[in-house]
């Protein structure tokens, strides 16, 4: 099996690039590989390449691009998903899972019953990466900074709007399946909500700022798992599985 390593700095066929530090030592001390073997890379954002080693030292390691890789195609839809920050290191499971099942964006969200601390950010990025390399995608999400419910609700452009909330906490929302009536939207945003659920006020501030509020029919999922089945729903209905 061809070992694939991420090189944001790809910069097309022929054009010899270093790995991230972090790359080259899994690389060099892990997997010994040589100068002259061939690897996978990709940059995150959808190119893919077979690459020669040319270079394996101390100070890092040098590929070369020398064969364009179809890559593995993206949703249709572009999937914001904003979950609420978890405590612990839940959050790290979410960002892994949204990474596999397509979002192009991740937006902890700070909401009113939220009880964990805003994390590294960095740390994110990196479980997104690893993600990326091993479920065969080519685009790494952007894990955005921890910011407000209401910033996010009042800045969101997205073409369709989500908000899921648990059954019978708004005599607004609908369920899921009633997006199956509607044409696919070119951006949409997932809102989702805490451990300990979203009060009134936040409700009426996103469907008064547009957003829709949704349901998994009488389903509760846990606030950890909710992300990945609710986005494995909206891509079947949008024909992106």
């Amino acid at each position: 099996m061809t070992r694939r390593f991420y090189a944001p700095n790809l910069a097309g066929l022929g054009v010899a690039v270093l790995l991230p530090d972090s790359e080259s030592a899994h690389l060099r001390r892990v997997l010994r590989i040589e100068a002259g073997d061939t690897v996978a890379v990709f940059d995150g954002r959808g190119g893919e390449y077979v690459a020669r080693v040319e270079q394996v030292e101390a100070a890092g390691v040098l590929i070369r691009p020398i064969q364009h890789v179809d890559q593995t195609s993206e949703p249709s839809v572009a999937l914001t998903v904003a979950p609420a920050l978890l405590k612990g290191r839940k959050y790290d499971e979410v960002v892994r899972d949204l990474t596999m099942v397509g979002a192009v964006v991740v937006q902890p969200l700070a909401t009113a019953r939220t009880e964990a601390k805003p994390r590294d950010t960095e740390r994110w990025t990196r479980i997104a990466v690893a993600s990326a390399k091993q479920c065969g995608r080519a685009v790494v999400p952007e894990v955005r900074n921890p910011c407000s419910f209401h910033s996010f609700v009042a800045h969101d452009r997205s073409a369709l709007k989500l908000l899921l909330v648990e059954p019978g906490v708004s005599d607004r929302a609908t369920a899921i399946r009633s997006l199956e009536r509607e044409p696919p939207p070119s951006t949409a945003t997932l809102v989702i909500g805490p451990e300990g659920g979203w009060t009134t006020e936040e409700i009426m501030t996103a469907v008064n700022g547009g957003f829709r509020a949704l349901t998994l029919g009488r389903l509760t999922l846990r606030a950890d798992a909710v992300g990945v089945s609710v986005v494995s729903i909206l891509h079947y209905i949008w024909g992106d599985v």
